[in-house]
């Protein structure tokens, strides 16, 4: 599958790097509104690079299009793409707007052309784990999920000294004013969704907590877009998930499933090779939690609970792996959309599939005080077969 690339910013340079690992995707042509950072970037990884984004897409070679633009261009740029006859994977939110990832699918349709977008983790190790347990009835009905996505106060962390390897700067203007929950609720969205089906209401409440972004001395950045969400989820399937995000809350990026017979549990979703962890109830288990010394020292509550362990991943990996805090494969999902161009089938990030994450995403961040009612679905996910999971997983090294 030839690939061009549009945007050269901060994130191109992990898709790159996650995409040297698939010999059957060939980076063909990036660009960038700004004529300079494509230059920069395609020095530093010697590829080829194109001024314009009417030039990439006027590459016959190009059968796919890559959008890591801007957030607030990503509608204009993939339509501009689909309009040429390019199948398109866009990083995330797939647009700004519900009613702009509407047209969008539309528009992938009426032209008969695959549409996907990111985060693609639910076809990580971790997240096929999860799922495979949940599958087994390992921890029987789920009732409710917590699931949160908060990662500290990021204007207070020095982002405007974090460069790409390629001399990108971090974009935390954009991430500050796109608003959060717009850029990451999705890392969680997408695997309950695969997990548990469509959603039906969502009751949620942003707000901006605190507006002062200042990150330089010399800089003021006075941002209104919410800095917090917490929502709460009903899915068809009768599970219902609370979903917070913020910037403001140190970092956390764990999920607890809560069933009728026990708890499964990821502490990071940015690791595709985290570990989950099933804790089955037991009698011995409520008695070790009602005392304090088990909070002092958890090991206790570990001797105390022998039903306490880590699920049987689908593929093993080492400490290393297993304990990082950040170990993604950005290019699986181009991957999967190659794959399914290729044989002509359906994808495992359909296009209904990104819109229906799309829409939750946009309520949330969209808060209103009545529930909203979802009105788009999609048809259930499949989780990867042993065949594709040898293969995807062949690539994590």
């Amino acid at each position: 599958m030839r690939i061009g690339i549009v945007g050269c910013g901060y994130i191109a340079d992990q898709y790159f790097q996650s995409l040297r690992r698939y010999p059957h995707l060939e980076l063909v042509a990036v660009t960038d509104r700004d004529q300079g950072r494509a230059l920069e970037f395609g020095a530093f990884y010697s590829v080829k690079t194109c001024p314009t984004v009417e030039a990439l897409l006027a590459d016959s070679n190009i059968e796919m299009i890559v959008n890591l633009a801007n957030p607030y261009t990503h509608f204009e740029v993939s339509q501009a793409c689909l309009e040429a006859g390019k199948h398109v994977y866009s990083d995330k939110p797939l647009t700004m707007t519900f009613s702009q990832a509407q047209g969008l699918v539309e528009l992938a349709n009426r032209k008969g052309l695959y549409l996907s977008s990111a985060p693609c983790g639910v076809l990580g190790k971790t997240a096929q784990t999860l799922w495979k347990a949940l599958r087994n009835n390992e921890i029987g009905t789920v009732r409710v999920v917590y699931a949160e996505m908060d990662d500290g106060p990021v204007h207070l962390q020095d982002p405007h000294l974090w460069r790409s390897p390629s001399g990108a700067p971090f974009p935390y203007r954009d991430i500050f004013e796109v608003g959060y929950t717009l850029e990451h609720a999705a890392y969680y969205l997408t695997w309950v969704t695969a997990f548990f089906g469509p959603a039906k209401t969502v009751m949620a409440f942003s707000a901006c907590l605190c507006p002062d972004k200042q990150v330089v001395a010399e800089e003021s950045l006075y941002v209104t877009t919410p800095d917090f969400s917490v929502a709460c989820i009903t899915f068809e399937s009768g599970a219902v998930v609370r979903l917070t995000c913020s910037i403001l809350a140190p970092h956390n990026h764990g999920i607890r499933i809560v069933g009728d017979k026990g708890v499964l549990t990821v502490e990071e979703c940015y690791n595709y090779s985290a570990p989950v962890y099933l804790d089955r109830y037991s009698k011995m288990r409520f008695r070790a939690e009602r005392y304090p010394l088990t909070k002092t020292y958890p090991f206790l509550k570990s001797w105390l609970d022998p039903h306490a362990r880590v699920y049987p991943p689908v593929k093993k990996s080492n400490w290393k792996k297993r304990n990082a805090r950040q170990r993604q494969d950005w290019a699986r999902g181009i991957a999967e959309l190659a794959r399914a161009i290729r044989e002509q089938c359906p994808g495992r990030l359909p296009a209904d599939y990104c819109l229906h994450v799309n829409e939750l995403v946009w309520a949330i961040q969209n808060a209103t005080p009545m529930p909203y009612q979802v009105t788009t679905t999609f048809k259930p996910l499949q989780p990867m077969d042993d065949v594709a999971l040898k293969e995807a997983l062949s690539i994590d090294r």
